[in-house]
């Protein structure tokens, strides 16, 4: 499925500049568990097989909370958690990073979990149990404190479902220019409808995907999608995550004048990813983030921003979800190559 919702090629408003070096991450998303279990394979339909190897661990958003925490920028859990079991091990997790809680536990509710499914390739399947994490109701996100120098996450995991996501996405729509948006539109984009998509697009500010979900907006490759999702966006940069090809980043000044079609102006930059060999993708592209996001925080250019990112792939050679390096670790790492 090709979303299309809206043109490629709006008529643009005056471009307004993004906003200043973040200092704390706000994450207006939701962490959930993660039942993790190592498979040879899928299983047919009907089928069965046994698990290699199986754990649970606190995943979802959490893992771009902790790339970033574990890079120094300071981080506010800002979405929904439940009162059971799974959202007592979200809030342990959390703390054990150092990131501050919004909101008290949910009597109603616990926290929801996800299955993932591991191949020996490294590639993940997911099947989600959504929970407390979705912030329902009308006025559900205005209680969250962002304004300038705060950097807003919003994942397409909270746009996409039909009883949570048009109000987070209205709130994300209707930030004042101080906050960096940044939205990841996730691998539930073909889900998410235009009515909660295009606003969120439209006011955003780095828009990171992968190349599937790059293709899912456009419909066209990486290096097309990217000039394309810059014009969609009309003040965004755009990051495709290209996985062991590192990244393309295209920014502002990357944009063509109004009378020329994407296809007219340069290509975005290529910036390419240290070889690794991979164990476990999971979490890998919110790895990426975090890291990126700290790295702005820390006074990076966006290239630069986006290499040290890059390198979080040293998260894919460890097992789990959530395995994003520390600052130490990746400067470490990064002194060695």
């Amino acid at each position: 499925m090709i979303i299309s919702n809206g043109p490629l090629t709006p008529a643009r408003a005056p471009i307004t500049p993004v906003p200043a070096r973040p200092r704390r991450l706000v994450f207006a998303g939701e962490a959930i568990v993660d039942v993790v279990m190592r498979v040879p394979g899928l299983p047919p339909r009907g089928g069965d097989l046994l698990a290699t190897a199986a754990e649970v661990a606190v995943g979802g958003g959490f893992n771009v909370m902790a790339a970033a925490a574990r890079q120094g920028m300071p981080v506010l859990y800002a979405g929904g958690h439940g009162a059971g079991h799974w959202g007592d091990l979200v809030r342990a997790a959390l703390a054990a990073e150092g990131v501050g809680l919004l909101r008290p536990p949910d009597p109603s509710a616990d926290t929801g979990f996800d299955v993932a499914l591991v191949e020996p390739d490294a590639e993940r399947t997911f099947v989600t149990a959504l929970g407390a994490e979705s912030v329902t109701g009308a006025g559900g996100w205005d209680v969250v404190p962002a304004g300038s120098g705060d950097a807003v996450y919003v994942s397409g995991y909270g746009l996409a479902p039909a009883g949570s996501g048009p109000g987070l996405g209205a709130w994300a729509a209707a930030l004042p220019a101080g906050p960096l948006l940044f939205f990841d539109p996730g691998p539930l984009v073909a889900q998410i409808t235009a009515e909660v998509l295009e606003p969120v697009l439209a006011r955003c500010d780095w828009l990171s995907g992968n190349a599937r979900e790059a293709a899912l907006l456009t419909g066209v490759t990486p290096e097309e999608a990217a000039p394309r999702l810059l014009a969609r966006t009309a003040r965004a940069n755009v990051i495709v995550r290209l996985g062991p090809d590192g990244c393309l980043l295209a920014t502002r000044d990357h944009a063509p004048p109004d009378h020329l079609a994407p296809r007219d102006h340069a290509p975005p930059d290529h910036i390419p990813a240290p070889t690794v060999r991979a164990v476990d993708t999971t979490g890998a592209g919110d790895a990426h983030s975090g890291v990126f996001l700290a790295a702005l925080a820390d006074g990076l250019p966006p290239a630069d921003a986006a290499r040290r990112a890059n390198a979080a792939a040293l998260a894919v050679t460890r097992p789990g979800p959530a395995t994003s390096p520390t600052r130490a670790e990746l400067d470490a790492w990064l002194a060695r190559r």
